[in-house]
């Protein structure tokens, strides 16, 4: 029998769970199904994990969370280095650097660091301050360009092209089945309708991030999602030493809801955006992520609108590398640019059970990496948690309440 041929037969039977679409937060649906011993298939209009869940820094920005997003990021953390282990991908518990280059940065990180005494994640602070000299045996920042900064000890990095393949090639060996090339239509209690006929299934689940309006137009109206599209770029540099872990700004500072939130932060923004109404105008987060193979990704900015046009403006990359050069005094070389798309709403996560049984999971900000695996576990595990059988009743409906898991990480 054809691995097509193969594919089509498993389609066809019924199953447990059905995941529409395979980013990183489908596949955290269909993890935690299979964890819970139910039949898993994956529904994707791509042949290949080409969205969001690939094209970004691959940063697990944990400790610059807060709220909802802090309880999915602390899930995910766990998750991510369950997998790395299981499924054999690259993962760096490095933490994240950042560099502070005026004293208001400074103010910012200690008034966080103020605010996480809990260390829910283990003995040391998550926010450990550094002074310059400290910052530069760990980043190859140029001398005389920050005046001091933070490690965050508690992040993770991986490659997002590696890690996301890997999971895939995991959860098939663990049974998971993946249907590509194929569209869907409509989704309902119990039924999936594919280009390639109905599915039936116990408990569907929505992951389909920003075209959760080609799925389900009248849901994401009401939680005015749009997309965010953004500009990035992998360089070739020689650095005075390797970046040890991902390397935040102060444009960072005042993205990432933990810092933004600070009281700080409006002193901070108030003086970039006065400075630099330039990169001001592209919404920039100015970070940098090394790779095993030496490569540096670059970015990034960001545009929001119901479409985003292809069209990239070279002045864009053009101030890249222009900060590029400031903070390290190294001359980056071009070798990929890109552009990402995310889905981008009122709140940070659109969670609903639009009819028994039909779960829609969508990060509506650009923490997917970060939070998408924990937010599967709470919505899908929470879900599925209330019985196998009322799992597998779509005439059954049940709530979102907080997983075994999230539970025993936020207490």
């Amino acid at each position: 029998m054809t691995a097509t041929h193969d594919t089509a037969r498993h389609a066809a039977a019924p199953h447990d769970v059905v995941v529409v679409g395979s980013g990183i937060v489908g596949l955290g649906a269909a993890l935690a199904a299979l964890d819970r011993g139910l039949t898993v298939l994956v529904v994707d209009r791509s042949p290949v994990i080409g969205g969001s869940t690939v094209r970004n820094f691959g940063h697990l920005c944990l400790t610059p969370q807060s709220g909802e997003a802090r309880r999915h990021a602390l899930a995910a953390r766990q998750l991510w280095l369950r997998l790395a282990r299981d499924a054999g991908f690259w993962l760096s518990e490095r933490g994240t650097l950042v560099a502070a280059r005026h004293v208001d940065e400074l103010d910012l990180l200690d008034e966080l660091a103020l605010t996480r005494t809990d260390r829910v994640l283990g003995d040391r602070p998550e926010i450990e301050r550094l002074d310059a000299a400290e910052l530069s045996c760990l980043a190859p920042v140029a001398p005389g360009v920050a005046v001091g900064g933070a490690l965050l000890p508690y992040d993770l990095q991986v490659d997002p092209r590696a890690a996301a393949d890997a999971i895939r090639r995991h959860l098939e060996t663990r049974g998971v089945h993946f249907l590509a090339r194929t569209s869907v239509g409509s989704v309902s209690s119990g039924r999936v309708e594919t280009s390639r006929g109905p599915i039936d299934a116990g408990t569907v689940v929505v992951a389909t991030n920003h075209d959760l309006d080609q799925l389900l137009p009248d849901l994401a109206d009401r939680h005015a999602l749009e997309r965010c599209g953004l500009d990035m770029l992998r360089v070739r540099v020689d650095l005075a030493r390797p970046l040890v872990a991902p390397l935040l700004t102060g444009w960072s500072l005042i993205r990432y809801s933990a810092f933004a939130g600070t009281g700080a932060a409006e002193a901070v923004r108030s003086r970039l955006h006065t400075e630099r109404p330039d990169l001001a105008a592209m919404d920039l987060n100015q970070m940098y992520t090394q790779l095993p193979d030496g490569s540096v990704i670059v970015g990034d900015s960001h545009r929001k609108g119901a479409a985003i046009a292809p069209f990239q403006d070279e002045r864009i990359a053009d101030a890249f590398l222009d900060e590029f050069r400031v903070l390290f005094r190294a001359e980056p070389v071009v070798t990929e640019r890109w552009q990402g798309v995310y889905a981008s709403g009122r709140d940070e996560f659109v969670v609903d059970e639009v009819a028994p049984g039909v779960l829609v999971t969508v990060v509506s900000t650009g923490i997917g990496m970060t939070t998408g695996l924990g937010l599967a576990e709470h919505v899908v595990g929470a879900h599925l948690d209330g019985g196998r059988d009322r799992a597998l009743d779509p005439g059954v409906h049940t709530s979102t309440a907080t997983s075994p898991l999230t539970e025993s990480l936020t207490a």
